[in-house]
């Protein structure tokens, strides 16, 4: 298996992306996953590694990248070193970000273009990376298949069930705070992620974007899911009802967690892969 790790890609406001490419046979040209991360998320993130090892091996070219604003560093991918840019991200940021990596496996002078199939793309997002994919596949014509794990179903994280005396704080001191449970550090959120949903407002509108998806689509999601509740994968497929729909009884992460020390996936996680490619192979 050919494995390249933190490629470096130019990302949005000169940050780099850092992505990481799976695949088998070089010479043949081969369907392409794309997956994006969640938030206070990363490429290598858990078990990420197996998962894009089991995608390969069903002949298929994996791509995980990083955000270029999650906070990482090529230096440091898997440590939130960079709190500046964590704070300075937003969703227009990060909507640039996934058009750049779909553009760099598309590239003809891709050194891995022998191994990429460049019309048959798939995207996969995680949670808010979910929400991206799906606002970037809604509008991209290279996109022939979406599917999306414990995805978001509006651009609102993390201050959805934030009250209004708590936004209005948060635009007098121009930040927020959100605890990392894993790491325990004090994430920074400036109000700019805020006023860029607000001025971006039709761009980032995941129920436009469903109800005018033209390609299949597959919503997964855990029913015991507390950060997205599952209620948000049954919105996303009312708009969208040509899309299918797989629960699994598991939480937001499908049991997963980081650092993981197994080399199998957990159960909820392995059926989530398994229908995923099922799904793609149709």
């Amino acid at each position: 298996m050919h494995i390249h790790k933190n490629i470096l890609i130019p990302g949005a406001a000169g940050k780099p992306i850092a992505l990481d490419i799976f695949y088998t046979d070089p010479k043949t040209a081969k369907p392409v996953v794309i997956y994006a991360h969640g938030f206070n998320g990363f490429k290598d993130w858990g078990n990420a590694d197996i998962i894009a090892g089991q995608f390969a091996a069903a002949e298929y070219v994996f791509v995980k990248f990083n955000f270029s604003h999650n906070g990482t560093t090529p230096q440091h991918p898997e440590e939130f070193t960079d709190l500046e840019a964590f704070g300075n991200n937003n969703y227009t940021k990060q909507l640039f970000d996934i058009k750049a990596v779909v553009d760099w496996v598309c590239n003809a002078y891709n050194i891995h273009i022998k191994a990429i199939d460049t019309n048959s793309i798939c995207l996969i997002g995680h949670s808010m990376g979910g929400g991206i994919s799906i606002l970037h596949a809604a509008k991209d014509n290279r996109i022939k298949k979406l599917i999306t794990w414990a995805a978001i179903s509006e651009c609102k994280t993390p201050w959805t069930n934030w009250s209004k005396e708590k936004i209005q704080e948060w635009k007098r001191t121009g930040v927020e705070y959100y605890l990392n449970g894993r790491t325990k550090q004090n994430m920074p959120l400036y109000y700019q992620l805020h006023q860029d949903y607000l001025h971006n407002a039709a761009l980032l509108n995941i129920e436009i974007a469903m109800h005018s998806l033209t390609i299949p689509a597959l919503i997964c999601h855990g029913t015991l899911d507390t950060a997205v509740p599952i209620e948000k994968a049954h919105d996303l497929h009312n708009w969208q009802p040509s899309s299918k729909i797989f629960t699994v009884e598991s939480d937001h992460v499908f049991g997963r967690m980081h650092p993981w020390k197994s080399d199998a996936l957990p159960q909820a996680m392995q059926a989530v892969v398994d229908e995923t490619i099922g799904f793609m192979a149709v």
